[in-house]
């Protein structure tokens, strides 16, 4: 019986894991979508935070957060935070910088 449950620890770690790094794929996207839509030069991104989260109208999911480098001149470089719940995303805050 203890093998079961190591089986099912080992399972649980993997998978989270696993889906930390599809929403880091999709961190990515939607950070270099928004900057293409903004006219924005997307640099680099990076998680901040991942945690798991319970709400009754959500359920289960990640809340997590990234922070990501952009330019809006083509020199200076900004950090932004981008915010998913799940692998959707929640807001984006950026900074006040320079563009073009």
């Amino acid at each position: 019986m203890a093998d079961i449950y190591l089986f099912l620890f080992i399972f649980l770690i993997g998978w989270y894991f696993w889906y930390l790094r599809k929403v880091a794929e999709m961190a990515r996207a939607h950070a270099g979508r928004y900057c293409k839509q903004q006219g924005l030069q997307f640099m680099s991104i990076a998680r901040r935070t991942a945690r798991p989260a319970f709400s009754k109208r959500k359920g289960f999911h990640i809340v997590s957060c990234f922070e990501f480098e952009f330019s809006g001149d083509g020199e200076s470089s900004v950090q932004g935070l981008l915010y998913l719940n799940g692998l959707k995303l929640d807001k984006v805050d950026l900074p006040a910088f320079r563009i073009q």
